[in-house]
């Protein structure tokens, strides 16, 4: 088996450039070609970048410790009016405090599944929302589903993001307790969840994702765990203020930023996975959610 590349074998422009197309900056095809450009060997690095979605699974959807299937809720005012998700239960009996995973830019692929049940193992209610649903659904590539969700309109597709959050907190499995964490676009709704929800949220764990504007920070009750890459410089320019603003309004919080990381470094289906830093914030984000969900 070929050894596993990560983060720190490749040259930061290129990362760069692989962070360009994965906000959809530009296309594959424009990626691929200034890589190729880059240096001698560098079209092999930029298809090694893109996501290996075999390596992300940790837990199987046959495990025995869950019971999975997908369930579809009404969702009004969103894309469609109706929504699909990806519901993760331990198989533990009784109702469980509950925790929301939000995709990020390109629909419901295989590693926010796989998130879901990492979640479920640990005793939480899961449910993985596809905000992909009123476009037909993740298409079974993340190309295709960043196209597809960045034609919907984005008001909406957070709407469909809040009527999930809702639905969870209040399905028979779930006893009342509803924690949030998405990441990268996903990160920045979980913010914006923390805003909209007040009082009806407990916990909200952002992974490298936009910060919630500061005005409406006074409306968040939730603590927040904010999760963070070093080499991020478009989301980390913002926590600055919005740190300013969670102290202002008196929320809890806790923002990390992990040495050595890239936006993603949490997703294991690409080479900016970063075990170390990806093992730590995620025990965080259990044990956080274990203490504001109890």
């Amino acid at each position: 088996m070929t050894e596993r590349k990560q983060a720190s074998d490749y040259p930061q422009e290129l990362l760069d450039i692989f962070h360009e197309y994965q906000h959809g900056e530009i296309s594959r095809r424009a990626f691929l070609d200034r890589a190729a450009k880059f240096a001698v060997g560098g079209l092999a690095m930029a298809q090694a970048l893109l996501p290996r979605y075999a390596q992300a699974q940790t837990i199987s959807f046959t495990d025995t410790r869950i019971k999975a299937s997908y369930v579809t809720y009404p969702s009004p005012g969103g894309n469609s009016g109706t929504m699909r998700g990806y519901l993760v239960q331990p198989s533990v009996q009784g109702p469980r405090p509950a925790v929301l995973v939000i995709h990020e830019n390109r629909g419901l692929n295989p590693y926010i599944e796989d998130v879901a049940r990492r979640a479920a193992v640990e005793g939480f209610v899961a449910l993985a929302p596809d905000g992909l649903f009123p476009a037909g659904g993740y298409p079974g590539n993340d190309d295709d589903g960043r196209n597809l969700q960045s034609n919907l309109d984005q008001a909406k597709l957070r709407t469909d993001m809040l009527n999930s959050a809702r639905f969870l907190k209040s399905h028979k499995l779930a006893n009342g307790k509803l924690g949030v964490t998405g990441f990268c676009w996903g990160g920045g709704t979980t913010n914006y969840l923390a805003v909209a929800m007040g009082a009806d949220l407990h916990a909200a764990v952002p992974f490298y994702g936009a910060a919630a504007e500061t005005a409406s920070v006074p409306k968040i009750k939730a603590p927040i765990l904010a999760q963070l890459a070093e080499s991020d410089e478009r989301i980390n320019s913002m926590y600055p203020a919005y740190e300013q603003a969670l102290k202002a309004a008196n929320v809890r919080y806790e923002i990390h930023t992990y040495p050595g990381t890239q936006h993603g470094f949490h997703n294991n289906s690409t080479p900016r996975y970063d075990e170390a830093a990806a093992k730590l914030a995620w025990d965080r984000t259990i044990a956080f959610f274990k203490k504001n969900l109890a």
